[in-house]
């Protein structure tokens, strides 16, 4: 695809430096939420195991609750089970003597967690339980898979900056959770995802930047900054959207979403997180630009036609004429676009 650029002023110690922000098109747009408003918040990818066209895209609608659409942006499914926020997935999950591929929303409506299992066969999501926190709002969402010790957890966190970490079990064939840990990470907090092979928490605090702490439960609450907001940092406020390309060994990518200025920020995985550069999403034929983005998510896996090198989704805040949705980028289109190239490794799959 065509790359337009656009010229973003950075500062540094050493003065002004000039960078270029590269433009990828987006390939594909999926229908609007039902509701309108603020309403679209994050979405998760599931690869099918077999056929990887048959993939799905799961994203929250927050004023009544998820949508499940195919790889053709259509609608598949939708469950009004509630005020959904963030959103994420994992594989694996024992449930009645069976692996099973699990999702999990937060769920504004009674300040809990809503659990779904994946039916491949119908290609549809199915209630699996559901875990209360107790906060008093629940906010961003994310989960993890211990390498240490093959648990599944569960991290939620409030308006506030108050994080919880539930430790996921199985009960009478529903899945609930033990609460395991807590800690404050400041002010408002939303975006957060867990790296599961490194065992790395990262969690965006909106007003301020964003936070590295240790994944497992006895980690306490030692952290570091990976990156601030501006004028100290390179983002622009809010803080949003948290993702991770995993590729080979520890090597993949970071990507944040800066919402104040519409663009997002890609550090490497392993190491201190080194920056690498920002890109933005364009217009492309009658689609519209991504704007003001809240969720995100990356997968580096091949899914169908159009996404056989992996695939970037993001909310967009303005769809021109309807309600807000997710557009979608091949990440083949963003790694071409950066200087060196950014890695492309289909060959790590979300199942192990």
């Amino acid at each position: 695809m065509r790359m337009k650029f656009s010229f973003l002023i950075l500062l540094s110690a050493a003065g002004i430096v000039m960078a270029q922000t590269p433009t990828v098109q987006p390939a594909l747009e999926t229908e609007p939420v039902p509701h309108g408003d603020d309403a679209a918040d994050d979405a998760c990818f599931w690869v099918h195991p077999d056929n990887p066209e048959l993939s799905l895209i799961v994203g929250t609608d927050k004023e009544g609750g998820l949508a499940v659409y195919g790889l053709d942006g259509k609608q598949r499914q939708y469950l009004p089970d509630g005020k959904m926020n963030n959103v994420d997935i994992r594989y694996g999950f024992s449930l009645a003597g069976s692996p099973q591929e699990i999702v999990i929303s937060s769920n504004r409506s009674d300040m809990s967690l809503s659990v779904y299992r994946v039916d491949p066969a119908s290609l549809t999501l199915v209630s699996a339980g559901k875990i209360v926190t107790g906060m008093k709002l629940v906010y961003g969402f994310c989960m993890y898979r211990s390498a240490k010790t093959g648990a599944y957890f569960a991290f939620v966190n409030s308006e506030d900056g108050e994080v919880q970490q539930w430790k996921l079990n199985e009960s009478q064939g529903k899945i609930g959770g033990e609460l395991v840990r807590s800690f404050d990470v400041g002010i408002q907090t939303e975006g957060c995802v867990a790296d599961d092979d490194t065992g790395v928490f990262y969690i965006g605090e909106e007003e301020k930047g964003i936070w590295r702490y240790g994944a497992e439960p006895d980690a306490g609450t030692d952290r570091e900054l990976v990156d601030s907001v501006k004028p100290d940092g390179r983002l622009t406020a809010d803080v949003e959207g948290l993702s991770i390309y995993y590729a080979s060994a520890t090597k993949g990518y970071l990507v944040a979403s800066s919402q104040g200025d519409s663009t997002f920020a890609v550090y490497e995985r392993d190491g201190n997180n080194k920056f690498l550069g920002f890109f933005q999403i364009g217009k492309a034929n009658s689609i519209d630009p991504v704007t003001g983005t809240d969720g995100i998510d990356v997968i580096s896996a091949a899914l169908g036609k159009g996404f056989t090198e992996g695939a970037f989704i993001a909310q967009d805040d303005t769809n021109d004429g309807a309600n807000q949705n997710f557009k979608l980028v091949p990440w083949q289109s963003i790694a071409n676009a950066f200087t060196p190239a950014l890695t492309i490794d289909t060959t790590r799959s979300p199942r192990l």
